[in-house]
């Protein structure tokens, strides 16, 4: 599981201002893994305490998720944040 110390340690370049991310993408990742799992932005949103809209937001970058739901969905879908982000692990050579 991923924990908030070791987002830190992410391969993913991320800053961070105020606990908040400040990068605008789509989490390419995370509509991936959703529709992969056959679920819909309802199902996951429900499970995740958000609002649909938040889980389309996030997917679509209108909107960033903070620190905590990056671990939750991460945690949730049994996938690395890069993954989420980027939809692609990173592999060290």
């Amino acid at each position: 599981n991923v924990t908030i110390r070791n987002i830190f340690y992410c391969n993913t370049m991320l800053q961070l201002s105020q606990g908040f991310l400040i990068f605008n993408m789509k989490m390419l990742g995370l509509r991936a893994i959703r529709k992969e799992k056959k679920l819909n932005q309802l199902k996951v949103a429900m499970d995740l305490s958000i609002s649909r809209e938040a889980l389309s937001h996030y997917e679509n970058g209108k909107r960033n998720p903070d620190i905590e739901m990056l671990v939750k969905m991460s945690n949730y879908f049994n996938v690395s944040i890069d993954f989420l982000i980027k939809g692609e692990d990173i592999i060290k050579k």
